[in-house]
Protein backbone atom coordinates (compact mmCIF):
# COMPACT_ATOMS: atom_id res chain seq x y z
CA UNK A 1 0.00 0.00 0.00
CA UNK A 2 0.93 3.34 -1.21
CA UNK A 3 0.99 5.96 1.50
CA UNK A 4 1.91 8.93 -0.25
CA UNK A 5 4.43 10.44 -2.42
CA UNK A 6 7.73 12.42 -1.83
CA UNK A 7 9.21 14.67 -4.37
CA UNK A 8 12.94 16.13 -3.79
CA UNK A 9 13.41 18.67 -6.33
CA UNK A 10 17.29 19.97 -6.52
CA UNK A 11 17.36 23.73 -8.65
CA UNK A 12 20.93 24.92 -9.63
CA UNK A 13 22.03 27.84 -11.34
CA UNK A 14 19.22 30.04 -9.94
CA UNK A 15 19.17 34.02 -9.42
CA UNK A 16 21.36 34.67 -6.16
CA UNK A 17 18.95 37.62 -5.86
CA UNK A 18 15.69 35.42 -6.24
CA UNK A 19 17.05 33.09 -3.82
CA UNK A 20 17.21 35.69 -1.08
CA UNK A 21 13.71 37.03 -1.97
CA UNK A 22 10.83 35.65 0.46
CA UNK A 23 8.27 37.08 -1.37
CA UNK A 24 9.42 35.82 -4.48
CA UNK A 25 9.80 32.23 -2.62
CA UNK A 26 6.22 32.65 -1.67
CA UNK A 27 5.13 33.18 -5.08
CA UNK A 28 6.59 30.42 -5.97
CA UNK A 29 4.75 28.51 -2.98
CA UNK A 30 1.60 29.91 -3.91
CA UNK A 31 1.50 28.65 -7.36
CA UNK A 32 2.65 25.19 -6.41
CA UNK A 33 -0.22 25.30 -3.85
CA UNK A 34 -2.92 26.48 -5.99
CA UNK A 35 -2.20 24.86 -9.36
CA UNK A 36 -1.76 21.54 -7.70
CA UNK A 37 -4.90 21.95 -5.47
CA UNK A 38 -3.01 21.74 -2.29
CA UNK A 39 -4.70 22.65 1.38
CA UNK A 40 -2.43 24.88 3.73
CA UNK A 41 -2.86 24.25 7.52
CA UNK A 42 -2.50 28.17 9.67
CA UNK A 43 0.50 30.01 8.50
CA UNK A 44 3.86 29.43 6.41
CA UNK A 45 6.91 30.01 8.17
CA UNK A 46 9.65 31.36 6.74
CA UNK A 47 13.21 32.91 7.47
CA UNK A 48 15.48 34.46 6.06
CA UNK A 49 19.10 34.57 6.77
CA UNK A 50 21.00 37.65 7.31
CA UNK A 51 23.09 39.77 4.73
CA UNK A 52 23.52 37.31 1.90
CA UNK A 53 22.45 34.45 3.17
CA UNK A 54 19.21 32.13 1.87
CA UNK A 55 16.14 31.49 3.22
CA UNK A 56 13.76 28.43 4.52
CA UNK A 57 10.29 28.31 4.10
CA UNK A 58 7.69 25.41 5.47
CA UNK A 59 3.82 25.48 5.03
CA UNK A 60 2.10 22.38 6.66
CA UNK A 61 -0.92 20.81 4.38
CA UNK A 62 -3.58 18.57 4.51
CA UNK A 63 -1.65 16.28 2.49
CA UNK A 64 1.70 16.58 4.38
CA UNK A 65 4.07 19.33 4.07
CA UNK A 66 6.17 22.08 0.98
CA UNK A 67 9.37 22.96 2.29
CA UNK A 68 12.09 25.11 0.98
CA UNK A 69 16.11 26.15 1.09
CA UNK A 70 17.57 28.24 -1.19
CA UNK A 71 21.30 28.71 -1.05
CA UNK A 72 22.11 32.17 -2.81
CA UNK A 73 25.98 31.94 -2.48
CA UNK A 74 26.14 28.75 -4.99
CA UNK A 75 22.90 29.46 -6.66
CA UNK A 76 20.72 26.07 -5.60
CA UNK A 77 17.29 25.96 -4.24
CA UNK A 78 15.82 22.98 -2.82
CA UNK A 79 12.30 22.04 -2.33
CA UNK A 80 10.67 18.91 -0.41
CA UNK A 81 7.05 17.85 -1.54
CA UNK A 82 5.05 15.50 0.39
CA UNK A 83 1.71 14.30 -0.67
CA UNK A 84 -0.39 11.65 1.23
CA UNK A 85 -2.51 11.48 -1.51
CA UNK A 86 -2.05 11.19 -5.52
CA UNK A 87 -1.04 14.41 -7.33
CA UNK A 88 0.24 15.00 -10.49
CA UNK A 89 3.55 15.99 -11.48
CA UNK A 90 4.23 19.82 -11.12
CA UNK A 91 6.76 21.25 -14.16
CA UNK A 92 8.65 21.97 -11.20
CA UNK A 93 12.00 22.63 -14.14
CA UNK A 94 9.81 25.04 -16.29
CA UNK A 95 8.38 27.11 -13.09
CA UNK A 96 11.79 27.18 -11.30
CA UNK A 97 13.57 28.50 -14.71
CA UNK A 98 10.62 31.00 -14.97
CA UNK A 99 10.67 31.72 -11.25
CA UNK A 100 13.94 31.71 -10.02
CA UNK A 101 16.22 31.57 -13.40
CA UNK A 102 17.02 28.05 -12.30
CA UNK A 103 19.30 26.36 -15.25
CA UNK A 104 18.87 23.26 -14.16
CA UNK A 105 16.55 21.21 -12.28
CA UNK A 106 16.46 17.77 -11.41
CA UNK A 107 13.09 15.82 -9.23
CA UNK A 108 13.25 13.08 -7.71
CA UNK A 109 9.81 11.01 -6.90
CA UNK A 110 9.55 8.43 -4.36
CA UNK A 111 6.74 6.32 -3.38
CA UNK A 112 6.33 6.17 0.21
CA UNK A 113 4.90 2.46 0.96
CA UNK A 114 2.62 1.28 4.23
CA UNK A 115 1.96 -1.78 5.91
CA UNK A 116 4.05 -4.02 7.18
CA UNK A 117 3.97 -4.96 10.67
CA UNK A 118 4.55 -3.24 13.83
Amino acid sequence: MTVGTEWLIEATGCDAVALRDVERLRGVFARAIEELSLRVLGEQLWHKFPGEGGATGLAMLTESHLACHTYPEVGVATFNLYCCRERPAWPWAERLAEMLGARDVSVRSVSRAGGGEA
